[in-house]
């Protein structure tokens, strides 16, 4: 069967800390491995605004030895001049592996069914996983474990990074919180998902409303937009409704003294975080942002290792 990564959980506790060890090899050497030699081609398809997830797919392809073919979304009409199961038939006869930036999990679902190669999430409205491989492997790099670990998670909870850091960081062993205003809290079935891996990783998953409490002890802090892509209608609204949730340096000091800040970008200052903090000596966003290259490697060899097996 082909294996497919499309939500943060498609990885087992043990396949997640294989990848995650593979991406700290890749890291070290970066382009000893090739095994998209041939070069391989890897569809790559970019339907939201776009950095990090093409500089490092595009990167991360051509270091592995293959060939980045980007797709321009617009151009072909997924789900409106074709059906994502047509385009999915086309694109698994041209290329070695599909990896999708776009909005509805379903319509990756669908890409994944009818491709016949492996998918990749490179973002829906509900998850972030590869995101959340390089956020975790920049855990490890800076606290050398993730089990055990008290992450809290500050701002829009009832976005594909509260989800993601929900169902990664269980699987990781984490404690989860999630702390949101009223009516921006991950949905039950993400808490109840995320609790579930937990009880057999160590992990935990909880939501608390106070991000004062949230924070205290916490190892990790991690922040978000409070305007994903696609609420820019409701900006002002929600400004106001996350007032409370700032990522400030009077927060972060109830976190442990140690403790880093996470963001995965891009981060709007006097908002969602405060420039000092994002700025400061406990903000490891820009090691997160490398490592979304070599994350991306590792689970793309990972998958490519499967299918060739």
């Amino acid at each position: 069967m082909t294996r497919h990564f499309l939500a943060d959980d498609d990885l087992s506790p043990a396949e997640q800390a294989e990848v995650l060890a593979l991406a700290a090899e890749l890291k070290r050497a970066p382009y000893d491995a090739k095994p998209l030699a041939g070069p391989r081609t890897v569809a790559t398809i970019y339907d939201k605004p776009t950095l990090r997830t093409q500089a490092s797919f595009a990167a991360g392809i051509a270091e592995l030895g293959g060939h980045p073919m980007l797709v321009e979304g617009s151009l072909a009409g997924i789900g409106v001049r074709e059906s994502v199961a047509d385009v999915a038939r086309v694109l698994g006869r041209q290329a070695s592996m599909i990896v999708w930036r776009t909005f509805a999990q379903s319509d990756l679902e669908a890409m994944a069914e009818h491709s016949g190669v492996p998918v990749v999430n490179a973002l829906t409205d509900d998850f972030h996983p590869c995101q959340l491989l390089a956020d975790l492997q920049t855990v490890r790099e800076h606290k050398g474990a993730t089990a055990g670990l008290t992450v809290a998670f500050v701002g829009d909870g009832a976005c594909n990074m509260g989800n993601s850091w929900l169902v990664a960081g269980a699987t990781a062993g984490m404690h989860v919180r999630v702390s949101s205003p009223d009516g921006h809290a991950p949905a039950a079935e993400m808490v109840d998902r995320a609790a579930a891996i937990g009880v057999g990783t160590g992990g935990s998953a909880a939501l608390v409303a106070d991000p004062r409490e949230a924070v205290a002890g916490a190892d990790v802090v991690v922040t978000d937009t409070w305007v994903s892509m696609g609420k820019e209608t409701e900006a002002e609204a929600r400004v106001a409704a996350f007032a409370g949730y700032q990522v400030t340096t009077d927060l972060m000091a109830l976190a442990a003294p140690d403790a880093i800040v996470m963001h995965c970008l891009p981060a709007y200052r006097g908002k969602e975080i405060a420039a000092d903090v994002i700025d400061g000596p406990q903000s490891v966003v820009w090691d997160e942002a490398e490592n979304r290259r070599h994350a991306q490697k590792a689970i793309l060899a990972w998958l490519t290792a499967r299918a060739d097996g």
